[in-house]
């Protein structure tokens, strides 16, 4: 099976080329203001390098942020909101949250940029009540269609439905529907019992809305983007878009729900550092993920990923109620700009250069300083990128870093820069602080997994502050996102809401409703022409203490749940409170706030290759040396360091600090004192002394 993969950055787009001979890597410039064009310019480079007919490519694995830069930007369809009476202004009012308590002036996104504006709002009569979905008030379908028509008329084709308690009983939604159709043929709809099926109406009001913001967009650039391929001979390829939950979807299912899609950027990179530490026998790894915009952080204990809590998935302030795997993002990357502030502060980020026009050494039109700037100067990076298809003129970063910043310091321009790294490495360093010490997880008990980019490049000195042990730096760390993509499953999550007590359980409900659940996995899958040797069928739930208002998940036995399951759920509930809070309590009962069922199509197997074997003699791939410049404490020291093909290393080949290790899609610094060894997969482990 012939496999791309792609993935869609801030600055660089890239790719990787797998079948069950060879592995090519590929990194090309993203191109903002269509991302088709750097994505086909890339594939079909790779075609040609590996000599690969379009045709015979069989999938395509796509990372994107475009719904993510749509919030961000607020560059999303204008949304209409059909809701139940009384319920026009929950958008509005939320969960009066604020980021500052007693501010009077700040900007709070969901009222000043809000997701469906106030006169898009409308009010019909009907409603559900709950526990099991009766209809208290009949929908007054003459009211609906009078709204729908009014939304056409105003030019809204995008329209979010959300109801009362519709979780329970979606038949006023499915009606509404209906007429939408009738009304607006070509409308897209979201239904809030189709696209967060829960409870807490602000959260899934508010997510409903986010899928039919993203969705217009994000459902025409999926469609532009496989008839780009088709035209182009890739009529075999079978397209496949990474979800924020770390699997990934069809176009065609992305497309219906693209609010999986929000923050599914960085998931690349968790997979393909999982993926890439089992070689290494590490367990314990802190992923550090630098592009040339932000850079993202994930803590993987036992090498595996954490999810965060529904109430926490949050972009560009807005809740987005969907399964996303745990990883921060900070505004540090190649591209942060260094700057001096209004009280006269040295900063770095998070504005960034970007890939138009990029660091001042690009020779692009940018003229302000960056950390790539500050590494070129440094000596840490070379004067050719991208194996020689970008050539860097330093002069032009020695001029940006001594006109705005030596000049306003009064420093070298060689303080400035080690200046500019300091701050850029201090700002990761409290980053993985907060994701680890915070947790009581000591950041000791780990290794750094450099990735990215830039990550190789700051690496070993953040390692040495958080006291870690080891570096791991994956075959391919530039493009590691993309690696993540070819290593992943299909995945379809759905849920829905229970609030049933451990001492009052409705065995029955309980499990109708997980097979439900269950039924829509395996229909999506067959869909998808997943075989059924390949699919798995996973339970979870989402416990909570009776009174808390905060849940955890759980996994759930397969099979009918019974007493015996029963007891073995609240056990796994008992050990995830106590390993989350420290604390846990036995006798209090139990509630299951809300069951979900994760549907699997497993993908053909990803094997790593071995590399030749070698000895510790690292001599043959070397290729000269360069003075390099580091701080030790309060000195400023230069070294002259050696600089090496990565290509050429062999397992077991050992690389002694300081020490420059080049190839294609990044640089790695071997800090002085310490000690990289390639091992038999060409993954380089670093020993931070």
């Amino acid at each position: 099976m012939k496999r791309i993969g792609v993935d869609v950055g801030g600055t660089f787009t890239d790719l990787i080329y797998v079948d069950d001979e060879k592995v090519e890597v590929y990194k090309t410039s993203t191109t903002p203001e269509d991302p088709s064009k750097g994505i086909m310019t890339g594939i079909e480079a790779l075609c040609e390098i590996t000599g690969t007919k379009p045709e015979e490519i069989d999938e395509i694995f796509h990372g994107t942020t475009i719904a993510t830069n749509m919030v961000l930007e607020k560059k999303g369809s204008r949304v209409g909101l059909i809701t139940t009476e009384g319920f026009r202004d929950v958008l509005h009012t939320a969960r009066h949250k604020r980021t500052y308590n007693f501010s009077i002036t700040q900007e709070l996104p969901w009222q000043s940029t809000p997701l469906a504006r106030r006169r898009d709002r409308y009010e019909v009569t009907e409603r559900i009540v709950p526990p099991n979905g009766e209809v208290y008030k009949e929908l007054d379908e003459n009211q609906v269609r009078d709204v729908v028509k009014k939304l056409k008329n105003d030019g809204v084709s995008a329209i979010a439905v959300c109801f009362m308690f519709s979780f329970i009983n979606p038949s006023h939604e499915e009606r509404v529907r209906e007429i939408i159709k009738e009304e607006i043929p070509d409308a897209y709809i979201s239904l809030r019992s189709e696209v967060a099926p829960q409870f807490r109406e602000y959260e899934s009001f508010t997510t409903t809305c986010l899928n039919s913001y993203v969705g217009p967009k994000t459902a025409a650039y999926i469609d532009n983007l496989i008839k780009t391929l088709k035209d182009s001979g890739f009529v075999n390829a079978n397209l496949h878009l990474m979800q924020s939950a770390g699997g990934v979807a069809t176009g065609e299912a992305a497309a219906e729900k693209p609010v999986n899609l929000l923050m599914s950027g960085p998931v690349g990179g968790v997979l393909g550092a999982i993926w890439t530490t089992k070689l290494t026998g590490l367990k314990n790894v802190i992923t550090l993920d630098i592009g040339g915009t932000s850079a993202d952080l994930s803590v993987l204990s036992d090498l595996k990923p954490g999810m965060k809590h529904l109430l926490d998935t949050q972009v560009g302030g807005f809740t987005a109620m969907v399964p996303m795997i745990d990883i921060s993002t900070i505004g540090a990357g190649g591209g942060s700009i260094a700057f001096i502030d209004e009280g006269g502060f040295f900063r770095v980020g998070p504005q960034s250069a970007g890939a138009v026009p990029g660091p001042a050494c690009y020779d692009r039109g940018g003229v302000e300083p960056t950390v790539t700037d500050a590494n070129i100067l440094l000596g840490r990076l070379g004067t050719e990128l991208l194996g020689g298809r970008m050539t860097i003129r330093p002069e032009l970063a020695e001029k940006a870093i001594e006109e705005k910043l030596g000049k306003a310091l009064d420093q070298s321009i060689e303080e400035c820069a080690l200046g500019i790294i300091d701050i850029m490495n201090n700002n990761m360093i409290q980053a993985i602080e907060k994701d680890s010490v915070r947790r009581g997880l000591d950041p000791r008990d780990f290794a750094l997994f450099a990735c990215g980019g830039a990550g190789a490049l700051h690496a070993c000195s953040v390692a040495r502050a958080l006291g870690m042990k080891n570096v791991i730096i994956p075959v391919n760390p530039g493009a590691l996102c993309a690696v993540g993509l070819v290593t992943t499953d299909l995945l379809y999550d759905y849920s829905k809401t229970e609030m049933v007590m451990s001492t009052a359980m409705d065995y029955e409900r309980l499990n109708r409703d997980y097979q439900n659940l269950e039924s829509l996995a395996l229909e999506r899958l067959a869909e998808d022409k997943v075989a059924d040797k390949d699919v798995t069928i996973a339970r979870f739930a989402e416990c909570r203490y009776q009174g808390q208002g905060y849940e955890l998940r759980v996994p759930v036995l397969s099979g009918t749940l019974d007493e015996e399951k029963l007891e073995t759920l609240k056990e796994e509930f008992h050990k995830a409170h106590e390993a989350f809070f420290g604390k846990f309590y036995p006798e209090t009962p139990v509630e299951i706030a809300t069951i979900r069922v994760e549907g699997v199509g497993a993908m053909p197997d990803f094997e790593a290759t071995k590399i030749k074997e070698g000895t510790e003699d690292s001599s043959v791939a070397k290729t000269g040396s360069r003075e390099t410049i580091f701080r030790e404490g309060d000195e400023i020291k230069h070294y002259e360091a050696a600089i090496y093909d990565r290509s050429k290393l062999l397992a077991g080949n050992v690389v002694n600090g300081p020490a420059i290790i080049n190839q294609m899609d990044t640089t790695i610094v071997v800090e002085p004192n310490c000690k990289a060894t390639v091992n038999e997969y060409g993954v380089i482990v670093i020993d931070i002394a």
